[in-house]
């Protein structure tokens, strides 16, 4: 086994404004040299939903490569790491090769990377959706804690991470659930739910501590959909906020006209969280996922 060194390092909180409201992941600026069971065993000793790993490009095209991993293993491609990790690799000075964007090489592939002022944005990558059985339906449905009827559309999606996408009756049925998450496990399937907000969203803010206020922004960032991701069989019961779920959400939902092509989506609510995801899709038809990012740990790791 090499000798461990000190390795640049950061802890970004991603789809917020406001640290600890997020979705943090931890950024290992420097993973030369470290093998996969390096990277896993990291992964497994932070406990968040994702770690990743930047490494020197092998495709000319990209700016970075990076390796993500949960605690249960290797992910080809996920959201709020591709963001989060982009601006710790901006913060520590990295110089992209064309002014516009920032291109990262992962295991799905080439994933462009532009920013909006501050906030940054993933082009989504193609996903592919497939209808799913009734009887896996309903098992679903019965770990969830729902009754069918609950469901008005589902999906499975796949854009490198594979979601069964359950586009719900109201945001109030979602932020109602309490899964079995063991039964999910079970299931070997991620679950990522939405439904719609069926009053402005800004009037539960009266309700709300002044420092969730905050965190919630102007009226124009008003969210229109609530998103939950159950995530049990790679050991997160669930993801405070999720970008490639909410990457395959807006491009099944707004493609089957139950959404706009331009929303922010609210995820972590029932976590105590106040994630906000961006989502719009350009005249070109590609849609980008955005988010604000928050340095909340920078230093180094021996690894």
């Amino acid at each position: 086994m090499p000798t461990p060194y000190a390795r640049p390092f950061a802890q970004i909180d991603v789809f917020t404004t406001t640290a600890t409201l997020g979705n943090p992941v931890a950024v290992v600026l420097d993973g030369t040299g470290l093998d996969d069971a390096a990277m896993q065993r990291f992964a497994r000793w932070t406990n968040l939903s994702e770690t990743t790993f930047v490494l020197p490009p092998t495709d000319a095209a990209a700016d970075y490569q990076l390796r993500i991993f949960t605690p249960g293993g290797e992910l080809p491609f996920a959201g709020h790491p591709t963001l989060g990790s982009c601006f710790a690799w901006l913060a520590a000075g990295g110089q992209p090769q064309a002014a516009d964007r920032i291109v990262q090489q992962c295991a799905r592939g080439l994933v462009t990377i532009r920013q909006d002022g501050p906030r940054l944005a993933f082009a989504a990558p193609p996903i592919q959706a497939s209808a799913l059985a009734p009887a896996a339906l309903a098992d679903v449905a019965a770990a969830l804690g729902i009754k069918p009827a609950q469901i008005q559309q589902a999906r499975l999606l796949d854009n490198g991470p594979q979601w069964l996408g359950l586009w719900l009756d109201s945001a109030d049925t979602v932020l109602a659930l309490e899964p079995d998450h063991a039964g999910l496990a079970g299931l070997g399937q991620k679950v990522g739910v939405a439904g719609r907000h069926q009053a402005p969203f800004a009037a539960s803010l009266i309700a709300k501590s002044s420092r969730e206020a905050r965190a919630f922004g102007s009226a124009s960032d008003a969210p229109l959909i609530e998103v939950r991701a159950f995530a049990a069989p790679i050991g997160v019961p669930e993801d405070p906020v999720t970008g490639s779920l909410n990457a395959s959400l807006a491009q099944w939902l707004m493609e089957a006209g139950a959404l706009p092509a331009r929303y922010v989506a609210a995820q972590g609510t029932a976590l105590g969280r106040a994630g906000r995801v961006h989502v719009e899709r350009d005249a070109a038809g590609q849609v980008w996922v955005g988010g604000d990012c928050v340095r909340c740990i920078s230093g180094e790791v021996v690894l």
